[in-house]
């Protein structure tokens, strides 16, 4: 009999180990706990720098101090998104910050070619984000939520899930909301992680993005979220998803959650 490949094992197992954490499903007690196994390969794609740490950056510092291998890929540099500069000023400022804040999650940094306010969903766009995903070779990826008021968000959760689909759904795919409604709209989580202890971390990361002021925003959206989503499921901070009930992990990715996340 041939040996399994990995990905056949994690598939056979329903990622029942993929390492030592595991999530709060939205129904149900935490899993316990699992042993450790291969270094997983996790992607975070977000339409601008700040969306992923400030929709996954608790569960991203989760990750990486478990020593799994994080790439956060942002759409856009941010091109429209600092006050009196240029959209090359703005790129360059905000490229720096993202840059910043994956060194405090210990992730690295990837980006797409769309600039920000102009985002496009083509035949040739989703080609380029499939191959910027297929490069990676993620076990699992996490994505904006399709349904909110930022076009560049939405293009974003569009080529993420198109890449799925292109990948023979292969990967474990997770949506993450961003703020408390002013994009985010319609999002009920149906997994939660605790991140009460990598809630300064996240913090830290959002704080990286100086031009977009984000005492600010992380005051006024994010520490409240963490908060809601704690008291959601039984801890001080957690962070909301969604899955994909057609990637791995089944419809309940407590599977994914035995082995990834800590409750």
């Amino acid at each position: 009999m041939n040996p399994l490949t990995r990905r056949q094992m994690l598939a056979s197992s329903g990622m029942a180990a993929l390492s030592a954490v595991p999530v709060l499903a939205a129904t149900g007690a935490p899993e316990t706990d699992a042993a450790p196994v291969a270094r997983l390969k996790i992607l975070v794609a977000g339409g601008h720098p700040g969306d992923p740490e400030a929709g996954c950056g608790g569960t991203i510092a989760r990750y990486t101090a478990l020593g799994h291998a994080v790439t956060v890929l942002y759409l856009t540099r941010g091109e429209a998104g600092v006050t009196g500069k240029s959209s090359a000023q703005a790129a360059e400022v905000r490229s720096a910050e993202a840059r910043k804040a994956c060194g405090i999650l210990k992730a690295t940094p990837l980006f797409a070619s769309q600039i920000d306010g102009a985002t496009e969903v083509t035949a040739a766009r989703y080609a380029e984000f499939d191959k910027l995903i297929a490069g990676v070779n993620p076990d699992v990826v996490f994505t904006q939520w399709p349904v909110d008021n930022h076009r560049d968000h939405r293009a974003c959760a569009l080529l993420a899930y198109d890449a799925w689909v292109r990948s023979g759904q292969k990967f474990a795919l997770y949506y993450y909301e961003v703020d408390l409604g002013s994009d985010t709209q319609c999002f009920k989580p149906t997994h939660y992680v605790d991140v009460t202890q990598t809630e300064a971390a996240k913090r830290a990361a959002c704080m990286a993005h100086q031009s977009q002021n984000p005492n600010g925003f992380y005051l006024k959206d994010h520490v409240p979220m963490l908060r809601f989503r704690g008291m959601e499921r039984g801890c001080k901070f957690a962070e909301g998803f969604i899955h994909h009930d057609q990637s791995p992990g089944g419809p309940l990715p407590g599977r994914i959650a035995e082995a990834v996340f800590s409750g």
